[in-house]
Parts: C-alpha cells; structure tokens; sequence
C-alpha cells in the first residue's frame, strides 16, 4: 500500500499531461531524481499551479505507489523568481537544470547535487558575478562530484608538484615543465591551475567568491571543452542554445 512521504528538492522540469495534468522531474536530497504526477496542476486555481515550474525550490509532499509518485502539496522556500524574470538568467538557468538532470540518477543520495544546483542559481541571481564564470564554475564542479575530474595538483606523467604549466586531455591532468615535450598539452596560466584546484577542492558554500581575468576564463573554457569531450561525450541542447545566443 502507498503511503505519503515528504521530500526536499528541486523541480528540475515540468510537462503537461493531459488536460489539466502535469508531470514533474525533481532532484530530491535522498532519492535522486524522480518523476511525480501532479493532478489538476495545470487549473488557474490550483494550489499546485506554482509549485510546479522549474526552479521551484522546497518540500515536496508525494503519495508513493509502486511505480511512480503522486504529488500532493508543496512548502514552496525558494522560487528564484529573479532568474524566471530575467531572460539570460533563464537561459543559464536551464542549462544548469537539463545537466543536473543528466548527472542524477534515481534512488541515489544526491544532497551535493542539490546543494550545488542551489548554490549555483543563487550564485546566477547575484548580478556582482560574471554569469560565463558562474557556469563553469558548476560544470567542474560537477565533473567533481561525477569523479571524473582531472588530477590538478601533481603531473601526471612524474608525480611532480612543481612548474605545473601545461593540462593534457589524454593524461586527465596537469604536466610540469620536464615532461611537457613528451605530451600534447593546452598552455594554462598559473591563475588557470590555482582556479581549478580552488574548484576540485573547495566546499560548495565557498565556491562563488572570486572573479578571474578575461585570459583564465578562456581557459577554463577551453579546457572544459576540450576535456568533457573526451569523458564525458555528450551534447546539451541547452548549453548550444546558450553559446548561440550569447555570441
């Protein structure tokens, strides 16, 4: 028999189902990302009309059946509203949902997930900080929590931890001045490396407090690229979308 449960998360998508039917992704602190049917959300009167729509923040009450969720109210903490009102915050905003969504996994612990997710939006809120550093800032990050970031602190061919000057795509990780001739390297400025070991191995809370130069930022870019391409292999339509719009 099913039974209502309450759960923190946030509302990663939402489709409509049916006339007045609403379907909802959200990325829970316990049970990674789930799926909840949200009946009659879509009525002007509904009192789940709001709590519904991406970026909606808070506790969720579901009745758990044996193969989905039905949700029932919301405790609604934080809507963003400063995001769905701006249209480039959006646009950041939903790519750092559709890669939320891409990384969750259900009936998983996924509290850095949403601690990351939501230090991010409020980060993207913050009009004192660069949105593009924002977003890369949460693309390592992520890559952080996958386990598949690369090794930033000691070369990957010797071990050493001095004159780290190069980044290596194949090697996953740094290559100081005496093994660089023997690997394709990208170059990296000295602020490059500091920034991403900041990254790979500071708390959550903490992450979104510098600013970096025009040149790291295109580094950290271009080294994202080019890495996330290797191990990670796949496209978000959102991000495309992005760069278009920003160009």
């Amino acid at each position: 028999m099913g039974m209502n449960t309450t759960i923190t998360g946030m509302v990663l998508s939402s489709m409509p189902i049916s006339e007045y039917d609403k379907r909802v992704t959200i990325l829970t602190l316990d049970r990674g990302k789930i799926s909840a049917f949200a009946r009659g959300a879509r009525r002007p009167n509904s009192p789940l009309l709001a709590s519904t729509n991406p970026f909606v923040f808070g506790d969720f009450e579901v009745y758990e059946g044996r193969s989905s969720y039905q949700l029932v109210k919301a405790e609604i903490k934080n809507y963003f509203s400063g995001i769905t009102s701006d249209l480039t915050c959006t646009y950041y905003g939903s790519y750092f949902l559709e890669e939320a969504a891409y990384f969750s996994q259900e009936n998983t612990d996924e509290k850095n997930m949403v601690k990351l997710l939501y230090q991010t939006l409020r980060a993207l809120e913050h009009e004192g900080l660069e949105k593009e550093l924002v977003k890369l800032i949460y693309d390592w990050k992520l890559l952080v929590l996958e386990g598949v970031y690369p090794n930033m602190f000691s070369c990957q061919c010797c071990g050493s931890r001095e004159n780290l000057v190069g980044f290596s795509v194949s090697k996953a990780g740094v290559v100081c001045t005496e093994c660089i001739g023997r690997e394709s390297v990208l170059p990296m400025h000295p602020s490059t490396l500091y920034t991403l070991q900041y990254i790979i191995s500071t708390e959550i809370e903490k992450l979104y407090q510098f600013t970096v130069s025009g040149q790291v930022l295109a580094e950290l870019k271009e080294l994202l690229c080019q890495y996330r391409e290797k191990y990670v292999g796949h496209k978000f339509k959102s991000e495309k979308f992005l760069d278009d719009i920003l160009l």
